[in-house]
């Protein structure tokens, strides 16, 4: 297969025209303090609006000069021919020869017919699975569908891993607050015994429903546990007296308590599900951009299919913007390409995310596989090596808690970290502290934070607030740490599926600069192949117990000399 290699940016006269700006800026010196002083208009300059999301990124290290500059680097690596390539099916996945389509996911009922990639009308086929993800969802929050004993489901657990549970839970602690039909969720997704055994405390068999989560439904952690919680439902039924233990009663509550997100209906069916009461996916979208597939009908079952369709239309509402937006507007790519600007010009190694709502607090862990699965790659797509740092280190944790455990060294540490700081207007839970109100007090330290990283504060403001001399250097605050904020009107379906997309997109910028497919994963095999080889050797088999190194041969006779059984 041919495989067209890409353009090397650090070889166009773009790449050198931008580094020929941070040399200047390095030169004059960065003070975000005095380019705020020397532009009345920075932050209208910097400021961007997407969907119902208002992005200032006036406090990072760039000038609106800049702009332009990502702007043509974005379009010397032919972002908008690879762009174009991605959303018509074209296959961009080199490695595994996919197309990848996870925009055609939530394309309106309109785009059918439009998007027919490899004898496949993708929109309709995608619209066909959701009709029978939600008259599934409409069966269970109705009560219609119960488990075995005719009592109406009150928990769905979903068992996946990786892309099948990172999305699904972030969402569902996102949605929270529109749980409306009396069901809650869980997700288990650890092969760790500990994961199942406290997913499953307290739950009740008869009120339980277990959608499995495995394409392929061969998944080793997934179907590990899903056996796990097959024999856990089948003793607790019949230890309630539920069923008999009969191999008629088991069958029909397996039916009744299982449900399964897979295309190998040969494999559920041997699981005992009705493979009917199986919904798929295509091998077009990848793990980790699936939850607005069929991986996300915990979802649909919890908030009900109309809050899914406003789910999708946010994810949607991001993908025209990026689509159809010029270059030098378009935040979307302005933050990707900023991304590179702080990787390749700055070597910045990390990223954080902060989001300012608890509800988003699994969104950092989300943005870790989505971006460092994606990017996290040392060859280009065409196989050669990079020409280039590549990937970020995404991390995070929601604010008010980062700023009383890792924010000192964000502030005053020797490493620059670029910040990603998110918030919403409105709050499903507006509470008053007295005259105070607690989101606004909440809010306060959102706007607070990133001024006081940008700005700083200097030996001379410390020392007029009377600091003993040698105490003003501990507080001196450098400023000039940049920050990006976005801001919007309130954590609706409709804006987490917009800021899904949004950082989906920003990787596919920055993979489209460093020449990565970023739809691949291969390094997540080696240890997973290699984990079958030596787990015989753990406990009985000598013989594979010898083959390992040194260093794994001591640490399983550890296990062995101090396991219980």
């Amino acid at each position: 297969m041919a495989i067209n290699p890409p353009v090397d940016a650090t070889k166009t006269p773009e790449w050198a025209a931008l580094q020929k700006h941070y040399d200047e800026l390095q030169s004059e010196g960065i003070s975000l303090k005095q380019w705020f002083a020397d532009d009345d208009a920075r932050v209208e300059k910097l400021s961007f609006d997407a969907g119902d999301l208002h992005f200032d990124l006036s406090k990072n290290l760039i000038k609106p000069e800049t702009l332009q500059l990502f702007a043509d680097l974005a379009k010397a690596v032919k972002l908008d021919e690879r762009t174009k390539a991605m959303y018509t099916g074209v296959h961009i996945n080199n490695t595994e020869d996919r197309a990848v389509l996870h925009t055609a996911l939530r394309r309106p009922i309109e785009d059918e017919g439009k998007y027919i990639v490899d004898g496949q009308d993708t929109v309709k086929d995608v619209r066909e699975v959701l009709d029978r993800i939600y008259a599934f969802a409409d069966k269970v929050r109705s009560g219609e569908w119960t488990g075995v004993t005719g009592k109406k489901i009150e928990t769905v657990v979903n068992i996946g891993i990786g892309g099948s549970d990172l999305g699904p839970v972030m969402v569902y602690e996102a949605l929270r607050p529109y749980a409306d039909a009396g069901i809650s969720a869980r997700y288990i997704s650890n092969i760790d015994p500990n994961d199942l055994a406290e997913k499953t405390k307290g739950l009740d068999p008869e009120t339980t429903l277990f959608i499995i989560v495995s394409k392929t439904f061969t998944t080793l952690e997934t179907l590990t546990n899903a056996r796990e919680a097959r024999t856990w439902l089948l003793e607790e039924l019949k230890a309630a007296g539920a069923i008999d233990g009969s191999d008629e009663k088991n069958a029909e509550a397996i039916k009744r308590h299982f449900v399964a997100v897979s295309t190998n209906l040969e494999k559920v069916a041997e699981f005992g599900i009705d493979p009917n009461n199986a919904f798929g996916f295509w091998n077009w979208v990848g793990g980790r951009y699936s939850v607005d597939s069929a991986v996300g009908t915990s979802l649909a079952v919890v908030f009900g299919p109309a809050r899914f369709e406003e789910f999708l239309h946010g994810f949607h509402e991001i993908d025209e913007y990026f689509a159809n937006t010029p270059f030098e507007k378009n935040v979307v790519v302005l933050l990707g390409m900023l991304n590179v600007w702080y990787r390749n010009f700055f070597k910045v190694a990390s990223h954080a995310v902060l989001p300012y709502d608890q509800y988003l607090h699994r969104f950092p862990a989300y943005l870790q596989q989505l971006t460092m699965e994606s990017n996290g790659k040392s060859v280009r797509w065409d196989g050669t090596p990079v020409t280039s740092e590549t990937g970020e280190i995404f991390w995070g944790e929601p604010g008010t808690n980062g700023q009383h455990a890792f924010y000192q060294l964000i502030h005053q540490g020797t490493q620059l970290i670029p910040a990603d700081f998110i918030a919403f207007v409105n709050t499903p839970n507006p509470v008053k502290d007295g005259d105070q109100d607690v989101h606004e007090l909440f809010l306060g330290n959102y706007f607070a934070q990133t001024k006081a990283l940008a700005f700083g504060k200097t030996a001379e403001e410390v020392r007029a607030e009377g600091t003993p001399e040698e105490i003003v250097p501990a507080r001196v605050f450098t400023g000039n740490r940049p920050t990006t904020s976005i801001f919007g009107v309130a954590l609706t379906p409709f804006a987490v599926g917009e800021l899904i997309a949004l950082y989906e997109h920003i990787t596919f910028v920055e993979g489209t600069v460093w020449g990565l497919d970023s739809y691949d994963q291969w390094g997540v095999e080696l240890g997973k192949q290699l984990a079958k080889q030596i787990t015989p050797a753990i406990s009985q088999d000598d013989e594979a117990l010898a083959a390992q190194d040194a260093s794994t041969q001591s640490l399983i006779k550890f296990y062995r000399a101090n396991r219980e059984f």
